[in-house]
């Protein structure tokens, strides 16, 4: 199954990780990956190095998708809402958003319970049907 977006994440022997850049001068992380200069005010880097992101993390925020997204976003039909995390990330604190996985909804979420990345699937318009992409889900023991 090819991926959503290509160089976004990778599958390794450690399972799912987005892939990301972090800066050599001041260690600052990017996601999607930053290759031009780095964002940070105090610093003029130019250099990043790629990196695999943490595949855990902290739900700082959560909402549910009732409605339709606009094309280019492929619905199933009829369209199931399903709940969309802001989760930061362990290591590099900072936020990656992604669907949560099926079954799970905004009822089952809380606050700072405890993520973790997951493979998941998108439906495509294509031939294939559908596309590889990440998901949130939450890590056993702390769901509700």
């Amino acid at each position: 199954m090819a991926p959503v977006v290509d160089g976004l994440f990778a599958m390794g022997d450690d399972g799912l990780a987005l892939l990301g850049s972090r800066c050599t001068a001041c260690g600052t992380y990017y996601f999607p990956k930053l290759a031009t200069f780095c964002r940070n005010p105090d610093c003029a880097s130019e250099g990043f190095e790629s990196v695999r992101l943490s595949r855990t993390g902290k739900l700082w925020s959560f909402t549910d998708a009732c409605y339709t997204p606009p094309a280019p976003y492929v619905a199933a039909d009829p369209f199931i809402p399903y709940a969309i995390a802001a989760v930061e990330l362990e290591r590099e604190q900072m936020i990656v958003l992604g669907q949560v996985v099926d079954g799970v909804g905004v009822r089952d979420l809380r606050a700072g319970m405890e993520m973790e990345l997951v493979p998941g699937t998108l439906l495509d318009s294509g031939e294939a049907g559908e596309k590889a992409t990440w998901k949130w889900r939450p890590i056993a023991g702390d769901a509700r």
